[in-house]
C-alpha cells in the first residue's frame, strides 16, 4: 500500500468514528453526569461544573466535599493513564479507539457492580459513593481522551455550551441568504445537533433510570457502552484494501 492509499484509509477511517461515535457517546455522557449528580451528588462527566461548587463553597459554604476535591485530580492521572497505556501499547491512530472504548466499558461496569453491592447513594458523602463516583471519572476521561486521541477537531460529547452555540449560528446561517460567517453550516448544524440532543436524551433516561431503579441506572450507560464497542471495526485492514 502506498503512503496515499494508507492516508486516504485512515480519513475514511476517521470520518467512519466521527459519523458513529460522537452521538452515541453524548448519550452516555449525559446518562453518567446525572446519575452520579443524583445518585453521588458529584458532575461525573463534567469536570467544570465541580470546579464551579469547589470554588463556591470555599468562598460561601465552608470546604468541599472530598469527593469534589478528588474529581480534578483523578481526571487528569486517568487522562494520563490513557496515554501512558497507549503509548506502552503502541496503539495510535486506528488502532486505539476500540481499546479504549472497551476501557470505559469495564469502568461503567465496574461502577455498576460497586453500587448495585454497597448502595452509595445511600451516604453520597462515604467512601464507597466517592470511589464510586472516581470510577465513573475515570470512564469519562476515557472517553474524552478517546476523542482527543483519534478525531482532529473533536467535538465535545459533554460539555454543551459550545455545542449549543455552534447549533444556533449553523441554524442562524442555513435559515438566511446572507453572506455566510461560518463554513459548511449545514453539516455543522447536523453534528452539533446530535450532540446537543444526545446529551439531553441521555441526560432524560439517567434521570428517569435513577428515580425507577436505583443503583441499577448505572446499566444504562454500560448497556449503551458496549453497543459504542461494536460500532468500531475490529480490525482496521478492511480499510486497507485497494
Amino acid at each position: 500500500m502506498t503512503p496515499a492509499s494508507a492516508e486516504s484509509s485512515d480519513t475514511r477511517y476517521e470520518d467512519l468514528l466521527r459519523k458513529r461515535l460522537p452521538p452515541v457517546l453524548s448519550v452516555i455522557a449525559g446518562m453518567v453526569d446525572v446519575i452520579g449528580y443524583l445518585s453521588l451528588k458529584l458532575f461525573t462527566a463534567h469536570v467544570t461544573g465541580n470546579i464551579v461548587i469547589i470554588a463556591a463553597q470555599l468562598v460561601y459554604g465552608g470546604p468541599p466535599r472530598m469527593d469534589q476535591i478528588l474529581a480534578v485530580p483523578v481526571f487528569v492521572l486517568a487522562v494520563a493513564g490513557v496515554w501512558i497505556t497507549a503509548q506502552a501499547l503502541h496503539r495510535r491512530g486506528p488502532a486505539l479507539p476500540r481499546m479504549l472504548l472497551l476501557i470505559q466499558f469495564f469502568l461503567l461496569a465496574l461502577a455498576l457492580i460497586v453500587a448495585v453491592i454497597y448502595h452509595p447513594s445511600a451516604d453520597p458523602s462515604g467512601l464507597t459513593a466517592d470511589v464510586t463516583a472516581m470510577i465513573a471519572v475515570s470512564a469519562m476521561a476515557c472517553q474524552f481522551s478517546l476523542l482527543q486521541l483519534t478525531m482532529r477537531r473533536a467535538p465535545s460529547t459533554a460539555v454543551m455550551t459550545g455545542n449549543l452555540t455552534k447549533t444556533v449560528l449553523a441554524f442562524l446561517e442555513t435559515a438566511t441568504e446572507r453572506q455566510p460567517l461560518v463554513a459548511d453550516a449545514k453539516r455543522q448544524l447536523k453534528s452539533t445537533l446530535q450532540l446537543v440532543v444526545g446529551f439531553f436524551a441521555g441526560c432524560l433516561v439517567g434521570a428517569g433510570a435513577v428515580s425507577r431503579f436505583g443503583e441499577w441506572a448505572w446499566a444504562f450507560p454500560v448497556a449503551l457502552a458496549g453497543v459504542a464497542v461494536t460500532l468500531v471495526p475490529r480490525e482496521h485492514s478492511a480499510f486497507n484494501r485497494t
